[in-house]
């Protein structure tokens, strides 16, 4: 109900802004590109740039100490009986703090080094990937018949806003850096290549973590002698 629901207003929407939204008449200006072959030679010729190759290899490694804090936490803490709805509810209060963070956060990117906020933020970020560790180890010692305590929910409330304020940091960073040094004639493909590494180098860090958990997760068969669990097959066995 709840996606059919805003799919309806989204269809909705965008249809009225089809109908009803009309271009201004502005004159042509003068543009770098012309068509898809071009665009990709430019791609190609930005991407070459002694700058920005560095640039890239630092953001698509810059996210891999904190890939598996944030990607697998809430699937542990979930694995430990703490219901899913309980955690679908944490994230409403989150919502204002996610509305208000940029724009505290973007009069710290707004002058000549904006990536300083992110390098910032970095340690503060890894360090809270250690206190999901905890956070995690925690949980089952908490855990009574009734479910969990209410100071246990405060306390992940807390942990997901610390965090937020750390993620929205190195985000509103990394935007800002990308407007600054893309070239405005070609500015939409320039941030658009930007912006699309640092979306993969946030992605391909957690998608191998997820992978690795399975493998790297140290199980025990609790009545089965010499049998091991080490693999999914072994473990169902």
């Amino acid at each position: 109900d709840f996606l059919f629901f805003w799919g309806g207003v989204f269809l909705i929407t965008t249809t009225l802004v089809a109908l009803f939204k009309k271009e201004n008449e502005l004159t042509p200006t003068k543009e770098e590109t012309k068509g898809i072959t071009d665009t990709y030679r430019l791609l190609f010729s930005i991407i070459k740039m002694p700058a920005v190759l560095t640039f890239c290899l630092l953001i698509l490694t810059g996210k891999v100490g904190f890939s598996a804090a944030d990607a697998v936490t809430g699937l542990k803490l979930v694995e430990e009986g703490v219901p899913k709805e309980h955690l679908a509810l944490l994230a409403v209060p989150m919502v204002p703090l996610q509305i208000i963070l940029p724009l505290i956060i973007s009069k710290y990117t707004a002058g000549p080094q904006p990536l300083n906020t992110f390098y910032k933020a970095m340690p503060f970020r890894l360090l809270l990937g250690l206190e999901f560790c905890f956070l995690v180890w925690w949980t089952p010692k908490v855990r009574h018949e009734g479910g969990f305590p209410v100071y246990y929910y405060a306390v992940v409330l807390l942990s997901y806003a610390l965090h937020q304020i750390t993620l929205y940091s190195m985000y509103v960073a990394i935007m800002a850096f990308n407007a600054k040094v893309s070239d405005p004639l070609i500015g939409g493909t320039y941030m658009t290549l930007l912006n699309t590494v640092s979306n993969l180098g946030g992605n391909w860090p957690s998608t191998v973590a997820l992978w690795l958990v399975d493998p790297l997760t140290v199980k025990e068969c609790v009545g089965a002698q010499e049998q091991t669990c080490g693999t999914t097959v072994a473990a169902e066995v």
